[in-house]
């Protein structure tokens, strides 16, 4: 589970987010295509219920919760997400004299930053 914040009694709407660590380095990438049905909340340890005590906005990968949880409280999220992609070239080469079962071409693609 990711930490997505800490409850201050007063904010409702978290942004999911998934931290990367490399040694004592960390990066915070924000989750913004969380894939539907799959995102699970707790805070404090216990496990929210979707639509009753929070949603989630599938295109911006906010969570709203119905009651702000209280000060000092761990949000933390489960999820998949998807990253959206672009090819990175015009053509991609393969042909069917070269294709195998199984085989899959090298097709270059780049993540499009929201």
């Amino acid at each position: 589970d990711q930490l997505i914040g800490t409850g201050d009694g007063e904010t409702t709407v978290f942004q999911l987010r998934k931290t990367y660590l490399s040694g004592l380095q960390d990066y915070v990438r924000p989750i913004r295509k969380p894939v539907q049905g799959t995102v699970v909340v707790a805070v404090a340890g216990d496990q929210k219920i979707e639509t009753l005590e929070f949603t989630v906005n599938p295109e911006t990968g906010e969570i709203t919760f119905a009651l702000p949880p209280d000060l000092g409280t761990r949000i933390t999220a489960g999820f998949e997400f998807d990253v959206p992609v672009r090819f990175d070239t015009d053509a991609i080469l393969t042909s069917v004299a070269s294709f195998r079962a199984g085989d899959v071409p090298n097709v270059p693609v780049v993540e499009v930053r929201l």
